[in-house]
């Protein structure tokens, strides 16, 4: 214990030194000092009044003493702790705040983040939906919708299919699923929710101005129901450009087979004249048996499919248009393909049913010669199909346009009687051509006397022989669609209807 000579006195406190001294605050402060310069230390600089007197407290140096435990002189507060030290203490940041302080606000801005994020998907959900109404309405979905609407159910197997359903059958038009590339658009192969497998045609962008003839057209195209033509299941009119859903018919094109280096089984005789005998069927039925007549207008083999048993199914009436029943042609812009075009109709801008005729000529010389619509002549030079055929017809010199693949497996009379036929069709004057009735009935004479000598003469248009042949076209096949339809499908690995 420190001894002062002071009249003052002093008392010991846990371990404090307390000195009490009368209330003169010039020699408190001067004793003050003094006691700084002293082996003792000032503890917590307190000069407090206690009842007129001055208590100043002091701490031994040889005790250490623990503030952090008094909670009456410990400072820190908030996210800072006490750490004791010799003679003193400090405030230092607690550790365990840092680590909630971090793990809250990484919380914090993942949770921002999602709220943006879901935002984000909600505005972008919503604009969407905006933009394929649009689209639906500049497609002429209401146009559609007003149809169906109208026609008392006559049309109920137009389906309208939604953009995502045919995203995800084709896996978001996945490059690997492309069919086929043509000047009318893109066709994907899909598979839809139920199994089936599809076709879906993306088409080019609709002219507003042919948005009711468009919307004609699939509304027509929804009720054909022939074995030969391929069905149309619905469309999306949501997405940027009109989709179209076909049936999927799984074994390619007759251009394939006929064409295709690659392809290693070349069609027999007898199959080709039956495939030729159900592309002009299709067209007859599309023509005169219909309810409202159709010109295809793109008749080529690579528009006509074959299924799994290799029968034909006429496909691709992206450029097809209805006509009145009693109208005998139609006016429009010179749509088709370069080998397949009707003369006339390139001159006149006319198309005809004849002009459909013309380019089934065509195909039939296809499948007589097994070379393609644009072809090299024997002396290298370069021509159509149909040009060079109707020069080696009036040279008199028709097998020298043979296939040598089928030279051995039919008769030189059905040879030569498909061939007068294919020279009638491609007669220039379109008025001397043949109607696909016509047609139809001369292969159907042919296939059915293979062995007998053949009438190739031209086919009188009596009221019978239409009959006849409309009765072949239409064998089992309804001219309009009706419920029970949609659960009577034929052809196996082939979607129907939903």
């Amino acid at each position: 214990m420190a001894v002062f000579s002071f009249s003052s006195s002093f008392y010991e406190h846990d371990d404090h030194l307390v000195h009490v001294w009368p209330r003169h605050p010039t020699v408190a402060v001067i004793i003050y000092y003094v006691y700084l310069l002293l082996p003792i230390c000032l503890f917590g600089h307190q000069l407090t009044p206690n009842g007129g007197n001055l208590v100043i407290c002091f701490r031994r140096l040889s005790s250490n003493i623990d503030e952090c435990k008094d909670p009456k002189y410990n400072p820190c507060k908030g996210i800072t702790k006490c750490v004791n030290a010799s003679g003193s203490h400090k405030c230092v940041a607690d550790a365990k705040w840092i680590v909630l302080l971090c793990v809250g606000g990484a919380i914090g801005v993942l949770l921002i983040g999602f709220g943006a994020w879901k935002l984000y998907k909600l505005i972008k959900k919503r604009r969407s939906i905006e933009l394929k109404k649009q689209f639906f309405k500049r497609n002429g979905g209401l146009l559609l919708q007003q149809q169906i609407t109208s026609s008392n159910g006559s049309v109920q197997k137009t389906k309208i299919f939604t953009s995502k359903e045919l995203e995800k059958a084709t896996d978001r038009f996945n490059q690997n699923r492309i069919l086929g590339q043509g000047g009318q658009g893109t066709v994907y192969k899909g598979m839809l929710d139920d199994g089936r497998i599809v076709a879906v045609k993306m088409s080019k962008l609709v002219d507003e101005e042919n948005l009711q003839e468009f919307i004609n057209e699939v509304v027509i195209l929804s009720q054909i129901n022939h074995r030969n033509v391929v069905r149309l299941l619905g469309c999306c009119l949501e997405t940027e450009v009109p989709l179209l859903v076909y049936e999927f018919i799984p074994n390619g094109s007759l251009f394939e087979y006929l064409h295709d280096p690659n392809v290693e089984t070349s069609l027999p005789w007898e199959m080709r004249v039956r495939i030729a005998g159900e592309i002009a069927g299709a067209l007859a039925y599309l023509h005169s048996a219909a309810s409202i007549p159709v010109y295809h207008r793109d008749i080529k083999s690579t528009n006509i499919l074959l299924d799994e048993k290799h029968r034909a199914k006429v496909s691709d009436f992206g450029t097809s248009r209805s006509i009145a029943i009693d109208q005998t042609h139609l006016t429009t812009h010179v749509h088709g393909t370069f080998g397949y075009l009707d003369p006339e109709y390139f001159q006149s801008s006319q198309f005809t049913d004849k002009s459909d005729v013309y380019s089934f000529g065509v195909v039939l010389v296809e499948l007589l010669s097994g070379k393609k619509p644009i072809c090299s002549s024997s002396s290298q030079e370069t021509m159509s199909l149909a040009t060079y055929f109707i020069y080696l017809m009036e040279e008199n010199r028709l097998f020298d346009i043979v296939d040598i693949r089928i030279t051995e497996d039919c008769h030189k009379e059905e040879i030569a009687a498909v061939a007068n036929l294919a020279l009638r069709c491609l007669n220039l004057n379109g008025k001397k051509r043949p109607a696909m009735v016509e047609v139809a009935i001369e292969l159907k004479r042919i296939r059915a006397s293979p062995n007998t000598e053949l009438n190739v003469q031209r086919i009188t248009e009596d009221a019978e022989e239409v009959a006849e042949v409309i009765m072949l076209v239409m064998d089992d096949v309804p001219t309009s669609v009706t419920n029970g339809d949609l659960n009577s499908v034929e052809e196996p690995l082939v979607a129907g209807t939903t």
